[in-house]
Order: C-alpha cells, then structure tokens, then sequence
C-alpha cells in the first residue's frame, strides 16, 4: 500500500474567522486556552473576543483535523494551574494558517485592484 500523502492545506479553506485567530496566537508558540483569547482580544483590538465555549469547540475541531495538538508537558509546573491546557501549531496547522494567509492577502490584492481599496503607495 503507498504511503499516504500529507493533507493540501487548501482543502481546509477558507477558515471561519475564530479558527484563522486560533491558528495566529498559536503561531508564534505555545499557550494555554485563555491565553489564546488574550491573545485574539487583544490583536484584534477588541474586535474579535472568544468566549470559553468558542475556544474550546474551535480547539476540539483543530485536534481533530490535526491542526493543533495539545502539551503533555507544562512548560513551569510550579507557577502554573494544573487545569490549564496546552496547545501546539501542528506542522500542517502551519501550512493552513499560512495559506488561508496567502487566500486574505489575495482578496486585498484584488480590492484594492478594482478599487474597493486604495492602492498602496
């Protein structure tokens, strides 16, 4: 039997918004679940904030997918609360983050275009 391929991450897209957001904060490290919503609240400047139950739905999907994957180890298991959990981009949560990226940047590309958006200078 031939080795099964690796997913293509645009079979993923295009993300829902909060999933795109998860994949961001996790993007440049590890955090724990309410550290991913500090982290969204505050790059979107407010405008995005996910409750508890959003998070932990959107996170069990992602661990599902392969997407993220959650920490055995505590990274200071002497300051840290037991019931926090921790989470890890996956290699292939990567490439999906970085092609629903590569989708956004084209979508601005084409508004600004066809004028919708000022051009850059």
């Amino acid at each position: 039997m031939p080795p099964r391929s690796a997913p293509d991450p645009e079979e993923f897209l295009p993300l829902h918004k909060d999933t795109f957001q998860i994949l961001v904060a996790l993007a440049d490290g590890d955090r724990h679940g309410y550290s991913i919503m500090l982290d969204v609240a505050a790059r979107t400047g407010g405008k995005v904030r996910l409750s508890p139950s959003t998070l932990y739905g959107s996170m069990k999907r992602l661990l599902e997918q392969g997407l993220t994957e959650e920490l055995d180890e505590r990274p200071d298991p002497e300051h840290d609360d037991e019931r926090r959990r921790y989470y890890r981009l996956t290699a292939l949560g990567r490439r999906v983050a970085i092609a629903e990226a590569h989708r956004l940047e084209k979508l601005l590309a084409d508004a600004r275009a066809t004028g919708l958006l000022p051009k850059r200078t």
